[in-house]
This record gives structure tokens, C-alpha cells and sequence, in this order.
């Protein structure tokens, strides 16, 4: 494995620049196992999907990313730790394609604080979600899970975000962006105006003969 290099964690001025994903794992009450993928962008710590199932490599994750960007477009940055489904090459070759050219971050072995947001995200998911619930099948971690996201996304203030949610933090920060940016001038075109060379034949003939009666 290359020597990974720390990388401050920042705080992305826009949508989109920094994804930030990482796995977490349960089971069910048979003992079965199952895992989850969490996705969120950094710049307002919005949840953008809990994948869930028994099992999650490569190409599933790829799935999802295409999924979301889809929706969303592609980030520049994907940040994460050194898990296989990570390093792998189909997930590298897929970020380094010509038409995404996204820069994966990989965090230092063993410090999961270099992916400080998601790490918080995962803490509020064990405490609220997995430990709260006890799950007969992946259909129920499937629905109470969609559901924890979307008030995580909508309701659920958030302190580093001024207590707003992650949707109304971005909402506020589009207006705002909206308020500074000056309006574009408006150009005036003013265009000549038609003319009829039929009429202005006809007009001259009349007033060469107007003015043959004077004389």
C-alpha cells in the first residue's frame, strides 16, 4: 500500500467539493450480518445515502456514486479511509476516468479523525439508529434508515452549521450567494427600423408630381 500523506481537513466553500464515505457494520436479530455505506457531502454534512446490505465491494459502491452524481453531479474529492472496497483499483480507475477526474483522499491508517465529519455522522447513526433499533430483516434497517436520513437532512440542527439543518445551511448559503453576486447588465439592442422599398418608391413618385403642380 503507498505511504498515505495527512491532508488538513477543510471546510468546503460549495456543494460538491469534498464526499466524504465510510462503512459501518451490524446485525440483525438472527445474528446476520449486514453493513452500511454512508455518504455526505463535507460542505453541509448532508446525508446523501445509507447504502445497506449483506454485502457492499467495489462495484456496488461505484453504483451509488453514479447514482448520486446523477442526481447532483460528480464531487472533486472523495475522502475515505483504506478499506479494500477503497483501494481498489476498479474504484480508482472509475475516479480517474476522463469524465469525472475526481482526486481521491485517502486518510492515514489507523486515524479516523482525519475523516472527522463522517466519523461524527456514524457516531449520531450507532447511537440513534442501530443501538435504538432491533431489525428482523434488511427491509426494516432498509426504511427506518431512509427515514433517520431524511430528518437528519431536513429537521436535525446541526452546531458547526449556526443550529440549521444540512439542507437549510445550504439553502441560506445559496440565497446569500445569490444577495452578493451583481446583476449582469442589461444590453439594449435597438434595432433599425424596416423599410418598405415598394412605399418609398410610390412616396417619391407622389412627391415629384406634387411638386410639378407648382409649377
Amino acid at each position: 500500500m503507498p505511504e498515505r500523506v495527512k491532508q488538513p481537513l477543510v471546510v468546503p466553500t460549495a456543494p460538491n467539493q469534498v464526499w466524504s464515505i465510510d462503512f459501518m457494520q451490524d446485525r440483525l436479530v438472527d445474528g446476520r450480518k449486514f453493513r452500511l455505506l454512508n455518504i455526505i457531502d463535507d460542505y453541509n454534512r448532508e446525508s446523501l445515502a445509507i447504502e445497506i446490505d449483506t454485502s457492499l465491494p467495489s462495484l456496488r459502491v461505484i453504483r451509488v456514486l453514479e447514482r448520486l452524481a446523477a442526481e447532483r453531479g460528480y464531487p472533486a474529492n472523495i475522502r475515505c479511509d483504506n478499506g479494500p472496497e477503497f483501494i481498489s483499483h476498479l474504484l480508482e480507475e472509475w475516479c480517474s476516468h476522463e469524465h469525472r477526474r475526481i482526486n481521491l483522499q485517502f486518510i492515514q491508517p489507523g486515524k479516523p479523525m482525519q475523516n472527522a465529519y463522517i466519523e461524527r455522522k456514524n457516531g449520531s447513526i450507532r447511537r440513534e439508529l442501530l443501538n435504538a433499533y432491533l431489525f428482523n430483516s434488511l427491509a426494516e434497517v432498509r426504511i427506518i434508515a431512509e427515514e433517520w436520513r431524511l430528518d437528519y437532512n431536513t429537521e436535525r440542527p446541526h452546531k458547526s452549521l449556526g443550529y440549521l439543518s444540512p439542507l437549510q445551511y445550504a439553502q441560506v448559503k445559496k440565497e446569500q450567494l445569490a444577495l452578493s453576486t451583481p446583476a449582469s447588465e442589461t444590453l439594449i439592442k435597438f434595432e433599425a427600423p424596416v423599410v418598405d422599398k415598394a412605399v418609398e418608391s410610390k412616396k417619391e413618385i407622389k412627391l415629384e408630381n406634387s411638386n410639378s403642380n407648382w409649377h
